[in-house]
């Protein structure tokens, strides 16, 4: 049970004494009081919180609970092959080289080579573990060397494919190559007028994707390779049917990648129904991270939650924090709450417009803001290396999210914090 340590406040005004975190005696506690809401709604890429129904959070409250222990780094990973093996392209392999890719992680040391194959591919990698350099360095070479290769890239969030487009244009400067962000919130008319110019690279979220090939807008013959990105959450959004759909549609002669932290044994079924023959490759299979420090803070009553949080912010190690909330309006709530207590805070959630989530996304990691608050949209596809804390305000639906969660810090070998609070009858 997280315990406070007495370390001196962030704000002058305020003092820490935290009467509700305690030392927890009971690890094991499997006591589930406390829920939160789910929602699954399709559209535009992004799920919110429309047609909520509220659910109990089915999680032992030991699976939030583990000391961080030293670990070797992924860096250390001795790979069988160097960037120089795998012959790619020479103003790749100077691109990679730029941004200080040295040796590969495990999972591209692996997957480069299948790929540059022409093989199908399932693969399993934790998060940190270097999944998108996985298939761009691999898909970029192939469209180097081929114009006529079209990739398709279909990710479950907008700031997931945001990301990726970062990842390309540092992979592919100098070239001639282009790729379209196509994701909701953003001028649909615009994104018609880029696709006409035929990019090799197109990034989509399954909303706007499929809004786009009903209009006869994109066509999706013309891709002979796909990648889904994160596919364990479109499968079990829903998106079933359009992901199978767009496949169909795909190039008959085409090459599948599939990518994901986490995958249950039925999804993993259903994604090899979509592959042909495809090469698994399971690497650092998800967990809670080992350097995460994992613990609970016990909170008697939803009132006494703002209050709690107020006084662990204040402490001078909680420097960057993501606070995780159940839905859009309370995330919108708590971080009113911190901004009038003097914090620096936002939110974010798929009810903000595209262009206010890139900034206030931005403003987080550029310092301007140290406490973001966010709905389950920001659990895939932040990837900002000095998030110090991650507070579940609202325990998460699932493991899966769980551990998508907590996986926003303790990223790149360091270390980093997760608390999750919960609510109880506690002695």
């Amino acid at each position: 049970m997280y315990k406070q340590n007495g370390s001196k406040s962030r704000r002058s005004n305020r003092t820490s004494k935290n009467k509700h975190v305690r030392h927890s005696s009971n690890r094991g506690s499997t006591d589930r009081s406390g829920g939160r809401y789910k929602s699954k709604r399709r559209g535009s890429g992004n799920w919110g919180n429309k047609n909520r129904r509220l659910v109990r959070s089915k999680i032992a409250h030991s699976t939030y609970i583990s000391e961080a222990i030293e670990q070797t780094p992924e860096g250390t990973y001795i790979p069988e092959h160097n960037f120089s093996e795998f012959g790619l392209s020479p103003v790749l392999a100077t691109n990679i080289s730029d941004v200080n890719y040295i040796n590969p992680t495990k999972i591209q040391d692996q997957a480069i080579p299948q790929i540059l194959n022409g093989k199908d591919l399932l693969g399993i990698a934790s998060t940190g573990s270097g999944k998108t350099g996985a298939f761009l360095i691999p898909m970029i070479d192939m469209a180097l060397r081929d114009k006529n290769n079209r990739i398709l890239i279909v990710t479950p969030t907008r700031e997931l494919a945001s990301q990726i487009q970062t990842e390309f244009r540092k992979f592919a400067k100098s070239t001639n190559l282009k790729m379209t962000l196509v994701i909701g919130g953003e001028n649909i008319r615009t994104q018609i007028h880029l696709l006409k110019n035929k990019p090799q690279f197109v990034v989509a979220t399954p909303g706007r994707l499929m809004d786009l090939e009903r209009r006869n807008k994109i066509n999706l013959k013309s891709f002979n390779t796909i990648v889904l990105d994160e596919v364990d959450q479109m499968l079990d959004m829903g998106f079933v049917a359009d992901i199978k759909l767009v496949i169909s549609k795909l190039a008959e002669q085409r090459q599948s990648l599939f990518f994901s932290a986490t995958m249950s044994q039925k999804e993993e079924t259903l994604a090899n129904t979509l592959l042909k023959d495809p090469i698994k490759l399971e690497v650092h299979k998800q967990s809670p991270l080992k350097s995460i420090h994992q613990d609970i803070v016990k909170i008697k009553s939803k009132g006494e939650k703002l209050q709690v949080l107020y006084e662990l912010l204040g402490k001078t190690e909680f420097h960057k924090v993501l606070i995780f909330s159940g839905t859009k309006m309370y995330a919108d709530k708590i971080s009113t709450s911190l901004r009038q207590q003097g914090f620096k805070a936002d939110s974010l959630h798929g009810g903000k417009s595209q262009n206010k989530r890139s900034k206030v996304l931005n403003s987080f990691r550029q310092d301007r803001i140290d406490v973001l608050v966010a709905t389950d949209v920001a659990a895939r596809g932040i990837d900002i290396p000095d998030i110090s804390h991650v507070i579940n305000y609202d325990e998460p639906a699932s493991v899966n999210d769980y551990i998508h969660r907590i996986g926003r810090t303790g990223r790149i070998g360091k270390k980093g914090t997760a608390l999750t609070f919960v609510l109880g009858k506690w002695d």
